[in-house]
């Protein structure tokens, strides 16, 4: 006659809570790559638009040009021009000509010119702030001559 062994209880519960602590990582570990992937996701987009002022043209006296090229690795869109004579007092401008016209500025070295209708003093500094729908401002500052 065979004598049975019993089966020992204990031994279950080692491995419910292995199992359980590998399902606790693995989603941990899930939750932790997702919530990275998309603070880099816009976190990059945002770093991939970096604009650049080329130059400012003075060509009358109720008028500016803006040259700006765009540096960075994402395409920006031109949301707002300001000019001000201080950096605390700059005004949006609503008359505002894009070349081109879509407002569209390349990545990787492509560049916009923006004419601004305004009536500016010689030899008075001005301050500039182009704001791209995505990303960091374009914020310098400019003497007319």
């Amino acid at each position: 006659m065979t004598k049975k062994t019993p089966i020992s209880k204990k031994a279950i519960s080692p491995i419910l809570a292995t199992l359980l602590l590998i399902v606790i990582a693995v989603a941990a570990i899930v939750v932790t790559y997702a919530w990275v992937m998309t603070y880099m996701t816009s976190t990059g987009t945002q770093a991939g638009i970096m604009l650049r002022e080329d130059a400012v043209s003075w060509p009358n006296s109720s008028s500016i040009i803006i040259y700006v090229r765009n540096v960075g690795t994402a395409d920006a869109t031109i949301d707002a021009v300001y000019i001000g004579t201080s950096s605390t007092n700059m005004t949006l401008q609503s008359s505002v000509t894009y070349n081109p016209t879509t407002k569209l500025v390349e990545k990787n070295g492509g560049n916009i010119n923006i004419t601004v209708t305004y009536s500016w003093t010689p030899k008075t500094t001005y301050y500039f702030r182009i704001v791209p729908k995505v990303g960091e401002a374009l914020v310098f500052q400019e003497s007319a001559p």
